[in-house]
């Protein structure tokens, strides 16, 4: 098996509602994304003969849903009142609606699907926001 990783990073803010705990208030993180996809066989003719997929394709399609992220505040849906949600929207803050709490488990699972849309064939994704601390994704 012939396997390509390739990263990204990005800063963003977050915090988990209804978490008891440090996360619940506004944090923020370099997030760091490592892909990895995998195949049999190489490409067989042609300007990829010999890859499994040119890795600047692979980089590019991992640096744009990175940068989807990048320098915002990544909230849960209803996660914050109406009223203060609008006010941050109104004064120009960048907020990222997503339909999952923002943890790195969750983040590894939502760019495997992206990059999944995106016809690789991954083998797993990891989603560190702190130097030590990763979780991983796979299917």
């Amino acid at each position: 098996m012939y396997i390509l990783k390739t990263e990204a990073s990005f800063d963003s803010a977050h915090f988990l509602s209804g978490y008891d705990g440090k996360c619940r208030n506004i944090h923020g993180h370099r997030w760091r994304v490592i892909a990895e996809i995998f195949s049999d066989t190489l490409v067989e003719s042609g300007q990829e003969r010999g890859m499994i997929v040119d890795f600047s394709k692979f980089k590019e399609a991992l640096k744009t849903e990175a940068d989807e992220l990048d320098h915002s505040l990544i909230i849960e849906k209803d996660s914050l009142p109406d009223e203060l949600f609008n006010m941050l929207c109104e004064n120009g803050f960048r907020l990222i609606t997503l339909e999952f709490r923002p943890t790195a488990e969750n983040l590894a699972a939502y760019f495997y699907k992206k990059l999944s849309e995106k016809n690789f064939r991954l083998k797993e994704i990891s989603v560190y926001e702190t130097p030590n601390n990763c979780a991983v994704y796979s299917e």
